[in-house]
């Protein structure tokens, strides 16, 4: 009993020394907001302006220059000031259509990613960004770290699952939110909103599956080598094939097929029964210095 009591003890003692060194970070934006902030509404046309200065056709990021610019980093730190003053929770009359809350967790997501890639640069991965004691890959920028949205701090895990994945369930989403990684959706200057979201989720779809890094057809070895993604969130595409009504029995390669082009959509009929093979997920920096596209 007396061992039994120790161990006890000891379990606690360990479980309180993790806790206290892998205790949430939070990160304050200190800036205003950004100058002609609309009173009603939400705008992202700060972020859009800058990414469009950033981000490359391919979706990669040039961050030594951007992290060279302060005046722009001063204008990323303004529009998450924003951010972090209103969300769809604390100011909901900001957010009349579902799509603009959508667009809010989407977009305010991705500009915190980059804000922690610049505030560690240089960085040649996010995963280079560690707790004390690390769980599972990437902890300590997703989980431990905490931001401000609508003066609601949340880490980016929970932003993705909790705020966005939980509640509208549209696996869309996952080729949209970017990591700051290779093996991530890329990223898209373009920021809609409202009826003009749908369009843009249904184009990152398209462009997602017809990568041949996320989905290969390899028919001399009757494989089909897919992105991780497809793995990790394989629950959200067959529910989202049966939110649609769309035949599931086939799980993931159904659902590509329902967002693909005709044509790649004929040639994953003819692979419904090669072996499903996935990639190893690239966590290297989405970095347009460093990085070229890789078709293979």
């Amino acid at each position: 009993m007396k061992i039994a009591a120790i161990v006890a003890v000891i379990a606690i003692v360990v479980v309180l020394v993790i806790y206290v060194l892998n205790r949430p970070q939070l990160n304050i934006v200190d800036a205003d907001i950004p100058e002609g902030f609309p009173s009603d509404g939400f705008s992202h046309e700060v972020l859009e302006s800058l990414l469009k200065t950033y981000v490359d056709s391919s979706g990669q990021v040039d961050y030594d220059s951007w992290h060279q610019s302060d005046v722009d980093i001063a204008t990323l730190n303004s529009y998450l000031a924003a951010v972090s003053r209103y969300s769809p929770e604390n100011s909901p009359q900001r957010f009349d259509r579902r799509s603009d809350t959508l667009a809010y967790w989407l977009y305010a997501y991705n500009a915190y990613v980059i804000k922690s890639v610049l505030d560690r640069w240089p960085l040649e991965s996010v995963t280079d960004v560690t707790a004390p004691v690390e769980f599972v890959r990437g902890f300590g920028f997703f989980y431990r770290q905490r931001y401000l949205f609508g003066e609601e701090a949340y880490s980016l895990y929970a932003v993705e699952n909790k705020k966005i994945r939980a509640t509208y369930k549209d696996a869309r989403i996952h080729f949209v939110l970017n990591c700051g990684s290779e093996s991530c959706p890329v990223l898209r200057p373009e920021l809609p909103t409202g009826d003009e979201l749908e369009p843009l989720l249904q184009q990152a779809a398209l462009d997602f599956v017809s990568d041949e890094r996320n989905v290969h057809i390899d028919h001399d070895n009757k494989q089909l080598v897919l992105s991780e993604i497809f793995k990790w969130f394989e629950k959200d595409f067959v529910n989202d094939l049966r939110k649609r009504g769309l035949p599931s029995d086939h799980g993931v390669i159904d659902y590509i097929a329902s967002v693909a082009s005709e044509q790649q959509r004929t040639e994953l009929l003819r692979a419904i029964d090669y072996e499903i093979v996935f990639r190893d997920y690239d966590w290297s920096l989405n970095d347009s210095t460093v990085n070229t596209s890789d078709s293979g």
